[in-house]
């Protein structure tokens, strides 16, 4: 190519950039026509969408002939997302081609406006707008405080406390497990009781409620799960009828056992046994009922006629038909420690080599966002995957022949959060202060979402269970859902469970699964209680030894 030509071309481009930087230049239409050219709000241009505009904006319109002003009124509007329209007044500017819209009232906070100019906005020489125009924004955040502010470490207490609430005063009145969601009635979640169980040891750690009531509520999750629930070769099913403790299915095919549900359920009971050791008639009783249903799980069972692997489900209807396999990396670590450490039906390290690492291939390696992730799908899944095993598991210090579970954990949560600050879609809302992805209920119905499935959702278990990893930026999240936003998302039972601020959505439900982690987490920070107490099961330290695991711990 001529080098003059080439540098005449870059002056070209650079000079267009710009006028870019001036206004928005809308395409040019033929020769005569009226046509919408270039916007503004307060004097700032953007391409595509409007953020952070002030709640009394003044958005200039430049029209490419003058305007008929007697056409303006009915003919340009703003609404909101209920398609309530604002009142407006209007202003003209260079000989009535430009036209300053500005609300008659101060706009909502953090919502989205649409401005159209119609196509029957007539120029003074008679044609017509020649295509709809439309200018999309979104109105700044109010930041003041919806709450009292306290120290951090007192909101850490307050959220402990106030989500705890779900699992004390919203547990099964016959069972005491916990119910799946705020609205499930008499049906109740294997998993999220044994987290549930976790948070009952908090409370009493932390004084919620007093040593002996916290006894006789695990004295009567025990005795319901030994002598009314149904069990299948020791297993607990997904979901069952916490008053006749029957399966509920959770599909069409899964009316069975669970086995990484009751992995849950046993991390939960066997940190209780650790805490509640005392000599008193209850606590001793308490023990024994834990013991005897560990004991029960015949974990070697479900490696499906001894291969090399667990298998998830088994139904008494539909025997091994969902034949799914529990392999790595996602949430199920546990279920391998959980079998490993059992007395009475263990596995051995080939089927945790072979069944859940795949002989190494659940290896990643690949670094994202500046941190490495050694496990796992790209940019690392939900977050999830990384709180409930270690709910239970010190992950600092862990390693085996796969990885290092500290770096693991730490750099998953760092590329969800550093994923929510660099916001690919453009969702409103997401940044230093309010990330988080993993599966919650959302806008559309519940899904797992994760930077491959961004959805603009964010869930504040995901950031708030992950404290112990990203401290400093979960207690960043954590002051802004309460601060910020809490007006909207604190309620009776902690935090609701998601919200989208770029659909201006707030879930009113509450999930067991995800209250329950926010507890234990929480205090895995500011303790390390459940840590120091489910590792401390002589069961477990040789379950995970044998599997290959080295921590300072285990010594």
């Amino acid at each position: 190519m001529n080098m003059k030509y080439l540098y005449f071309a870059m002056l070209l481009l650079l000079g267009m950039a710009a006028c870019t930087k001036k206004e928005t230049i809308i395409e040019p239409q033929p020769a005569g026509s009226f046509d919408l050219v270039s916007h503004n709000i307060d004097g700032v241009v953007s391409p595509l969408v409007y953020r952070d505009v002030s709640l009394a904006p003044a958005i200039k319109l430049r029209f490419s002939k003058p305007v008929d002003t007697s056409s303006i009124i009915t003919k340009i509007k703003i609404r909101d997302q209920a398609n309530v329209y604002v009142n407006l007044q209007f202003s003209v500017e260079s000989k009535d081609s430009v036209i300053v819209v500005r609300p008659v009232q101060p706009l909502q906070h953090l919502s989205k406006y649409y401005l159209t100019a119609s196509t029957a906005l007539k120029a003074q020489s008679g044609e017509a707008l020649s295509s709809v125009g439309e200018v999309i924004f979104y109105t700044i955040m109010d930041t003041t405080p919806k709450f009292p502010v306290i120290s951090d470490d007192s909101l850490l207490t307050l959220v402990q406390k106030q989500t705890f609430r779900y699992f004390w005063d919203f547990g099964h009145p016959v069972s005491g497990l916990a119910r799946e969601r705020n609205t499930s009635g008499d049906m109740c979640t294997i998993g999220g009781s044994g987290f549930g169980i976790m948070g009952i040891v908090v409370a009493a750690h932390r004084n919620f409620v007093t040593r002996e009531e916290a006894v006789a509520r695990l004295l009567k999750i025990t005795g319901f799960l030994k002598n009314t629930a149904r069990s299948f070769h020791g297993a607990f099913p997904h979901w069952l009828n916490s008053v006749t403790g029957q399966p509920m299915s959770f599909s069409a095919l899964d009316d069975g056992a669970d086995l990484v549900e009751t992995s849950y359920l046993m991390q939960g009971l066997l940190t209780a046994r650790q805490y509640f050791n005392g000599n008193s008639a209850e606590e001793v009783a308490l023990r024994q009922d834990i013991n005897q249903l560990y004991n029960a799980v015949e974990w070697d069972w479900f490696r499906r006629d001894n291969q090399q692997v667990l298998y998830w489900h088994w139904s008494p209807n539909h025997g091994w038909a969902m034949n799914f396999r529990v392999s790595g990396w996602n949430e199920a670590l546990i279920t391998y420690i959980m079998a490993a450490s059992s007395t009475t039906h263990p596995i051995t390290k080939s089927v945790y080599d072979q069944g859940w690492a795949n002989n190494g291939n659940m290896k990643n390696g690949k670094t994202f966002y500046g941190s490495v992730l050694p496990l796992g799908p790209d940019r690392g899944g939900p977050l999830f995957f990384e709180q409930y095993t270690f709910l239970g598991v010190n992950p600092n210090g862990l390693t085996d022949a796969y990885a290092n579970y500290q770096q693991q954990v730490v750099n998953h949560s760092l590329i969800n959060y550093e994923y929510c600050k660099a916001n690919p879609k453009q969702y409103v809302g997401y940044g230093s202060q309010c990330w988080g992805l993993t599966a919650s209920d959302g806008v559309n119905g519940y899904s797992a979402h994760e930077p491959n499935n961004d959805r603009g959702v964010i869930t504040p278990t995901a950031a708030l269970s992950s404290m112990p990893f990203t401290p400093t930026e979960s207690m960043q999240a954590l002051r802004f859902f309460y601060y910020t936003i809490g007006d909207k998302i604190w309620k009776e039972y902690g935090f609701v469970d998601a919200f989208s601020l770029h659909y201006q959505w707030y879930a009113d439900s509450f999930l067991a699964i995800d209250q329950g982690p926010i507890i234990g987490m929480i205090e895995n920070h500011r303790s390390g209680l459940l840590w120091d107490l489910f590792v401390s099961c002589p069961e477990v330290k040789t379950g995970m030894k044998s599997l290959g695991f080295s921590a300072p711990y285990l010594n």
